[in-house]
């Protein structure tokens, strides 16, 4: 699916979700990191295992849909792997000029996005423990709205 299609969804929040592998230490990692980055509180991480993203994902299979994180509109449009890194770094401070660097690029944006999919088990074992937890309860918090 291309980033102007659209995903059936009205959202009562002006928020973009960002839906993320709640059992992947690394993935909550990561968006923590992103959502310290949010000052504006303009992201709303919603975990792949909840029914809400089946919902936002339906034209999704299950192997597809937790192949990567998506990003997902306030108008529902989808973003997904690679390609939902430019969208979400232009909502960030600062992120407007690394989002046009990785926009002019798309194929190497996808290719890197995709190494770092497929090594995340490696790349999680040199996190600290303690650190994967701070930022999965940070996590939790935000997707509860707290």
């Amino acid at each position: 699916m291309s980033a102007s299609d659209r995903v059936p969804t009205v959202f009562a929040e002006p928020c973009w979700l960002v839906l993320y592998d709640a059992d992947c230490g690394f993935c909550k990692w990561a968006l923590a990191g992103v959502l310290r980055w949010d000052r504006a509180e303009r992201l709303r991480p919603v975990a792949l295992q909840r029914s809400e993203a089946d919902e936002l994902l339906a034209e999704l299979s299950r192997e597809e849909r937790m192949r990567s994180w998506h990003l997902v509109s306030p108008a529902g449009v989808r973003h997904s792997a690679g390609e939902a890194l430019p969208p979400l770094l232009r909502l960030l401070p600062g992120g407007v000029l690394p989002a046009r660097a990785l926009a002019l690029v798309p194929g190497r944006t996808n290719r890197g996005y995709r190494w770092v999919a497929e090594h995340r088990s490696r790349l999680s074992r040199s996190i600290p423990t303690s650190a994967k937890r701070r930022a999965s309860e940070y996590v939790a918090r935000r997707e509860a709205g707290r």
